[in-house]
């Protein structure tokens, strides 16, 4: 990939002190050790870089993976971490250009885990086990890895955190001034919350209608929320059902409730309309929590979060939990090395920090970081302590479509079907369009089947 990324090397450029990474070193416990559980690993014999690759990459953040980064240097001499921020909606087509050109990243972390499935199942990643083993399989809450599991008996990835990415985010202020009393559990209570608390310049809410990822990856929650599915547990075709219907439904009694630009929204619109104070609701993950109190302070006391609402009571929630990941790509070099960073990215000096960079978003995997006195003093995770639960809570159920439900096999086709739009563009026709719903939805059930043989 030709990148125009921000290259994170050396303490000046992300106002690291040498002293800052020496404490962090002492903390960590770790300067001379970690990569002992690590068969094979020794001290680099040459200078190498290993290449970083996330789509993570907000500006706290980015202080926080330098900390990281020079840590881990300082402890390896003659080895260098090059962070590269990528894009949620353009990782596939900078993966298959990585691959076609053999220019592969190192290490990649945060891409959803049906990513490192699909990648696997090519042949194109490396087994995550040692790196796993290396961590401390005792220290994940239980499960954390079984999106993982591969057909061969490994892991092709390891979880770096949790996200409740579909929460609804409500303004306590508004529900009050508009006489709403509960958080809406049901479709017609929210469309009836939003109606009534949209006006003075504030719309309902912020769904996102655009041609990309979020559409697609949002509408299939609210499929799930009306007690239907994309695919059968043995992964035929099942979006052509009532349920679908009845999403492209509600969805379409939604648009007069989001902004004029909801038509192009994509993560970063659908976030920064709720926390500037455009709309009512939100929906997204824990970033809120941040970004409210850091650009809109006026409003923090007055968010909170619910699970999102379903079709009616007899349907069960369902929640989008990506599952960021941590893989390595097949046939990079220095591999021990590179085992070894990923396994360093989770200890507490780091992984807290990393954590703290975006308190409630992305959540813990490692129940010893959970109950770390470190983790918990976040003014964030202190304040919002009930929101951070119930996303946790909420993501640990989590789903996305290369794992719909404990009873389906894993999708490997997932992150092809999420690139292609196919679901984005079955919204948009029927939502936007206006075109024949029974038609559109034959029409992108077909798609998905291609897709499936492909």
């Amino acid at each position: 990939m030709k990148s125009n990324d921000i290259r994170l090397t050396g303490a000046s450029e992300a106002g690291v002190s040498r002293r800052v990474v020496l404490q962090a070193i002492g903390s960590a416990g770790v300067a001379a050790g970690l990569s002992l559980p690590l068969a094979g690993h020794s001290r680099a014999a040459d200078p190498v870089t290993l290449r970083w690759w996330s789509p993570q990459a907000s500006p706290d953040q980015l202080k926080m993976y330098q900390a990281q980064i020079l840590t881990f240097e300082a402890a390896h001499p003659g080895v260098k971490i090059a962070f590269e921020p990528t894009s949620d909606e353009g990782y596939p087509a900078q993966f298959a250009a990585a691959f076609a050109s053999k220019q592969l990243p190192h290490i990649v972390t945060h891409l959803p885990s049906f990513a490192a499935q699909n990648y696997y199942g090519q042949g194109l990643l490396e087994p995550m086990d040692d790196v796993i083993k290396a961590i401390g399989e005792a220290k994940y809450f239980p499960g954390a890895n079984d999106v993982y599991k591969t057909a061969d008996g490994h892991y092709c990835g390891t979880a770096i955190g949790n996200t409740a990415a579909d929460m609804l985010w409500l303004r306590k202020d508004l529900m009050q001034k508009a006489g709403i009393d509960k958080a809406p559990t049901t479709w017609d209570e929210l469309k009836t919350a939003c109606q009534k608390m949209q006006g003075g310049g504030i719309y309902g809410a912020p769904l996102p209608y655009g041609l990309n990822s979020m559409t697609s990856l949002i509408f299939i929650g609210f499929i799930h929320r009306a007690g239907g599915q994309v695919f059968s547990p043995d992964l035929a075709v099942a979006i052509d059902s009532q349920a679908t219907y009845d999403a492209l439904d509600f969805y379409k009694a939604m648009r007069e409730f989001c902004p004029p630009g909801a038509t192009n929204y994509s993560w970063g619109e659908s976030l920064t309309a709720f926390v500037s104070g455009a709309t009512a609701t939100g929906i997204y993950a824990g970033r809120v929590l941040a970004n409210v109190n850091k650009q809109n302070p006026g409003i923090a006391d007055a968010v909170t979060c619910v699970t999102y609402p379903t079709i009616s009571k007899a349907v069960a929630s369902w929640t989008f939990n990506d599952f960021p990941s941590v893989f390595i790509p097949k046939g990079v070099a220095n591999l021990a090395e590179t085992k070894a960073f990923a396994a360093f990215l989770f200890e507490p000096a780091g992984y807290i920090p990393q954590l703290h960079a975006a308190p409630g978003h992305i959540l813990p995997v490692l129940k010893t970081i959970a109950e770390d006195p470190a983790y918990l003093a976040d003014p964030i995770i202190q304040k919002y302590k009930s929101e951070v639960n119930l996303m946790a809570e909420a993501a640990a159920a989590g789903k996305n479509l290369g794992f719909e439900t404990q009873k389906h096999k894993p999708n490997l086709k997932a992150n092809e079907i999420i690139a292609s739009n196919v679901i984005a563009e079955l919204v948009q026709r029927v939502v936007l369009n206006g075109e024949d719903a029974k038609a559109t939805v034959g029409d992108a059930a077909k798609k998905l089947e291609a897709l499936m043989k492909a």
